[in-house]
């Protein structure tokens, strides 16, 4: 009607943490979720009593000194931060990291965000692992101008013969101030969701063909640190070090790798806090960034929190107690995997991350399985095809141990091996 004023239909959903709200509600466990990539309220509640400290203890030192962890930030984060930053790196990874290589984030998404909108053309390629992480792919599809290309995944990391035929067919010259064309969105350690480590060669072979071709290789680095087979060795070196370690020796050396990393799994996904480790050239395209150079760096608070984290020893505390709980978790799941899973279905046990992958009979759905599971036996994890662009590992089905205490991690997947049985059963018997 003339004049009148059309309702406006608004939406509000009570929620206090991103898992609410749902069926799937990873803290209420009448549903055994499997699915949920964090860490759970008992590991946090630690986390909540450092911070208490280490914010206590800054909020003194701001007061006494001009308070600039109120003021905007540098754009890629204070000197302290990335010096604090690079000294817990260097004692975690056990090697050399330079303040000057980091970058601060906002958290791993937000550093992929700020890779694809920053460094590449905007008709750019983006190659991914045939099966990758979910939201990443969610994330990316969201630059609309730009292709996803899958690659094919051995079980030692990408098929790089495959990797440089695709290259070949889809090379462009990019934009005039965008550095790359095209963009490997990977994880080489401790990979979501197949939970491997890519091989010695493999790592190599990337680095040439990223040189040749002068493509970004964008490392999604979150569960470096997570390394459970022998806490006292070094983890898997991270690819950036490698290529890094050429700089200054290789002529026409560059840099085309980014280690893009997040205190979400070591210390905690709420302060959305992060950091990307990369090369000269694109350390400096972050530093004149629009967006960083407005709002100044990312999260600064939180950033100055921290780095008084690190200084008092809290964040090294913190990252020992979350590798020790995650240990026993991942040892409580792969051993009843290991007695209870029915013949036909395998999986790995992965030496650090997150994730157990398993594959059921390639006759399977365990999209089907996933729904059978948790409306007979209340039990969920992920089916494979949630990690395909191409919508394939249909018969896949991606398990979680961070969240859950052991013995309750015992009882679900032993309830998951007992569906996986009956189901499989089935299955024959329709055949």
């Amino acid at each position: 009607m003339e004049g009148s004023t059309a309702a406006v239909l608004r939406r509000e959903v009570p929620m206090s943490h991103l898992f609410d709200g749902g069926a799937l509600n990873v803290y209420d466990q009448q549903v055994a979720n499997l699915s949920a990539g964090a860490p759970g309220p008992d590991l946090l509640g630690k986390s909540a009593q450092f911070f208490q400290q280490a914010t206590e203890e800054r909020i003194k030192y701001e007061l006494k000194n001009s308070s600039f962890l109120f003021q905007y930030g540098p754009s890629i984060g204070t000197t302290e931060f990335r010096k604090s930053l690079a000294s817990f790196l260097a004692d975690g990874y056990r090697s050399e990291v330079n303040m000057s290589d980091l970058v601060q984030t906002s958290g791993a998404t937000n550093g992929l965000h700020l890779i694809l909108s920053t460094l590449v053309d905007l008709a750019g390629v983006i190659f991914v692992d045939e099966y990758t992480y979910m939201i990443a792919l969610e994330t990316i599809a969201q630059f609309n101008t730009m292709k996803i290309v899958p690659v094919p995944l051995d079980e030692d990391g990408p098929n790089i013969a495959t990797l440089q035929a695709l290259i070949d067919q889809h090379r462009f010259e990019p934009t005039k101030g965008k550095l790359f064309w095209g963009v490997y969105y990977t994880m080489p350690t401790f990979h979501n969701p197949t939970g491997i480590v890519f091989s010695e060669a493999k790592c190599q072979q990337l680095i040439k063909l990223a040189r040749a071709t002068d493509i970004l290789i964008a490392c999604d680095d979150v569960y470096n640190l997570l390394h459970y087979a022998d806490p006292d060795a070094p983890p898997p070196k991270r690819l950036f070090a490698r290529d890094i370690a050429d700089l200054g020796r290789v002529e026409g050396w560059r840099g085309n790798v980014i280690s893009n990393g997040s205190f979400s799994k070591i210390l905690s996904p709420g302060i959305r806090l992060g950091w990307m480790e990369c090369p000269p050239r694109c350390v400096e395209a972050f530093r004149n960034s629009g967006v960083l150079m407005s709002g100044g760096a990312a999260n600064n608070y939180t950033g100055g929190v921290v780095a008084t984290l690190i200084q008092m020893g809290l964040a090294r505390r913190q990252l020992d107690h979350y590798r020790t709980n995650y240990a026993a978790r991942l040892d409580a799941m792969a051993e009843t995997l290991q007695a209870h899973l029915p013949a036909g279905c395998s999986f790995r046990k992965p030496n650090g991350g997150y994730f157990v992958w398993i594959r059921f009979p390639s006759h399977i759905d365990c999209a089907e399985f996933n729904r059978y599971c948790l409306e007979k036996y209340r039990v969920s994890a992920i089916p494979g095809v949630r990690f395909s662009f191409a919508k394939e590992a249909r018969h896949f089905l991606r398990l979680t141990f961070a969240f859950h205490e052991p013995d309750y991690l015992r009882r679900s997947v032993r309830t998951l091996c007992e569906a996986a049985r009956e189901y499989l059963e089935i299955a024959a018997s329709t055949v």
